[in-house]
């Protein structure tokens, strides 16, 4: 497909489009009255490397409670239970969450060329998200939780949450309604479609009859309960952790290639192929259940068709860098960008082939799901992530870049080994288990023990361990290398809002 001409959209404030990919060089914007609100987003970018340390760190920690049992402490709120869901919350929710925060209210302003319609909305929306989060950090490591995969928090957190998200729609909606273009950048389309996709799962998936200050039950129950569960959790990956993720990809690979998109029609299919195709997915999870075998095949089915708009999309972000792929070798915020694209290719050719029954049923309840899961995200979510806040936090204060460049570097070979040695880790381990636990003998009884097969991948969870500990040691040097980059100016201009130029304000 050849490349298509994007009609509303400049690479950055300061380099149009036209001139980011060589040609003549429009003639220079005037500046408008108003400036952009940068200090929500710069308060969200905070959050999200400061969440990324703390459940990080958990994973670390419960990461080791597996190789050193002993590490399960006699306090119930340190044990593995408890502190695995804060871990998956913590990473999901507070880190992902805020890191998607941060880009769509900076991207929004930048694409519509206004700035948000409500400060004191912003505001509301970082501190009621922060304390939510704040709220299942406490409340999970006591045990206080519905159980759920991937929403355990209680009714008042689970409302707070609601009136939160709801609030986030309107002030990015709104927003975009009041734009000075009119056309609307595909990136605001993918950040449009995960706002209102998370919000429907998290209100359906979490309706709940409360019982106490701190207990509800669920109107859902038995095989009902399971499926309503697995469409939010897939969905949640589907549109927290892809969909918001994909629309960073749209606006900052782009951004910091000084590229455009290499093909804006196909962005426009992978939009409308994602979202029609991924609701369908989530009973591949699943499979060989009480779920009525149809509905396990229709998840299976939908999840192999995933395979083809997702790699569409990828490669759309990786052929932006067209002619310019020079700038790896100097640039490692763009190695941090392209790179998570590829570990999105691997998760997303992994997740349909994990989705065949007869591939699942060596896979399932086994260390490899394990090794997937965390290939999408510590691979794709966190380095689009990382990438991304590399890029808008200098742009934020008027600077050209990032205090270092070679501490950006660092914390890629730091970032890359450690996804590496936790992915290929769990792999291993995982179809070690699968196979040790599928082996029969002629008279049909099993070769092996759980325990075998227990020490037999235990070696391996040190290998995770070690991936583990390199993610996390990366993430501190982000955190202080934000904290210098900032130091580098006492008292940051604000940005000022840059009128439409020409072209855009008659497409």
């Amino acid at each position: 497909m050849a490349p298509q001409k994007n009609p509303g959209f400049s690479m950055n404030v300061s380099i149009p489009a036209a001139s980011a990919a060589g040609e003549a060089a429009p003639a220079p914007v005037h500046r408008v009255a108003g400036t952009y609100n940068d200090r929500v987003v710069a308060q969200f970018a905070i959050a999200t490397v400061f969440w990324g340390i703390v459940g990080m760190a958990v994973g670390v920690f419960i990461a080791a409670q597996l190789y050193w049992p002993a590490l399960n402490f006699d306090t119930p709120w340190l044990t593995y239970s408890r502190l695995r869901p804060l871990h998956t919350n913590g990473v999901i929710f507070a880190f992902g969450g805020s890191a998607l925060f941060a880009t769509s209210l900076y991207v929004v302003q930048r694409t519509c060329h206004v700035r948000l319609v409500s400060d004191r909305l912003a505001q509301f929306v970082f501190w009621g998200w922060q304390a939510a989060m704040l709220g299942a950090a406490i409340t999970l490591p006591l045990g206080i939780t519905q159980g759920k995969e991937y929403a355990e928090l209680e009714w008042p957190l689970d409302i707070l949450v609601a009136v939160v998200w709801i609030s986030y729609g309107v002030l990015f909606f709104a927003t975009v309604a009041k734009r000075h273009v009119k056309h609307i950048y595909v990136a605001n389309w993918f950040f449009g479609a995960y706002i209102i996709g998370v919000g429907l799962l998290h209100i359906v998936n979490n309706l709940a009859i409360p019982a106490g200050p701190w207990k509800s039950y669920p109107v859902y129950s038995g095989a009902v309960d399971a499926m309503a569960q697995w469409w939010y959790g897939h969905n949640a990956v589907a549109f927290l952790l892809t969909v918001g993720f994909l629309a960073m990809m749209y606006y900052f690979v782009p951004k910091q290639a000084q590229r455009p998109i290499y093909s804006y029609r196909l962005s426009i299919v992978h939009f409308w192929a994602l979202i029609s195709i991924y609701m369908w997915a989530g009973p591949h999870h699943l499979h060989y259940t009480a779920l009525p075998d149809w509905a396990q095949s229709v998840g299976m089915v939908f999840s192999v068709i995933l395979l083809a708009p997702s790699w569409g999309g990828a490669m759309n972000g990786i052929l932006t860098l067209s002619g310019v792929w020079h700038k790896l070798r100097t640039d490692p915020i763009l190695k941090f960008l392209i790179v998570a694209i590829s570990f999105y290719m691997i998760a997303t050719f992994e997740g349909p082939l994990l989705s065949i029954k007869t591939v699942n049923s060596l896979s399932h309840y086994t260390d490899w799901t394990i090794g997937h899961v965390h290939a999408g995200t510590l691979g794709w979510v966190a380095m689009i992530t990382v990438g991304s806040i590399y890029s808008l936090w200098p742009r934020l204060f008027g600077l050209q870049g990032m205090y270092s460049t070679k501490l950006v570097d660092v914390h890629f070979w730091l970032h890359t080994l450690g996804v590496v040695f936790y992915i290929v880790s769990m792999w291993i381990a995982g179809i070690t288990q699968g196979l040790m636990w599928r082996a029969t003998n002629p008279d049909g009884t099993l070769t092996y023990s759980f325990v075998e097969s227990l020490v037999a991948t235990y070696p391996y969870y040190l290998g995770r361990l070690l991936g583990g500990l390199l993610i996390v040691a990366g993430m501190c040097l982000m955190g202080w290398h934000m904290w210098r980059t900032r130091q580098m100016v006492r008292e940051p201009a604000p940005n000022p809002v840059l009128p439409p130029h020409a072209a855009e304000a008659t497409a």
